[in-house]
């Protein structure tokens, strides 16, 4: 959730590199296997920064396959757009249109920073993808 506070994006071009230099060394069969293993499952930084433009719906949690996240920002979401529209502007249902604008609120301030640093965190998805590749394939 607060990966846009832990993440550093000269560690993550880094690491990037890193990567880079581990799948150029790999001969010729190995690569190709890497790079088709690799496309299907590659994330792009930029369809998960319009995702996260809409930070309201979480959509940019399920594109990078973090569904618990996703559900969460989602529910928080609909429940706060649910208690802003339902409740009719009378004193007694004031506390509920209120609670719809903080939840609201709260998801926006924690959502506001991964909007922010989306290409770095969608570099660093794709560092882990790559490495778990390798990983697996003992490449």
């Amino acid at each position: 959730m607060f990966e846009a506070f832990r993440l550093r994006f000269d560690a993550v071009e880094q690491e990037e590199e890193d990567l880079r230099t581990l799948v150029g060394g790999l001969d010729e069969a190995n690569r190709k296997i890497y790079f088709k293993r690799f496309s299907e499952q590659y994330k792009d930084p930029d369809t998960y920064a319009v995702l996260n433009f809409f930070f309201l719906g979480g959509l940019h949690h399920f594109y990078l396959e973090k569904y618990l996240r996703g559900c969460i920002n989602l529910s928080l979401s609909l429940g706060g757009v649910i208690l802003i529209f339902t409740a009719p502007f009378q004193d007694p249902q004031i506390r509920a249109f209120l609670a719809g604008i903080l939840i609201l609120a709260l998801v926006t301030l924690i959502e506001i920073p991964n909007l922010f640093r989306s290409q770095t965190i969608a570099k660093d998805y794709n560092n882990r993808l790559s490495r778990k590749i390798l990983n697996e394939t003992n490449l």
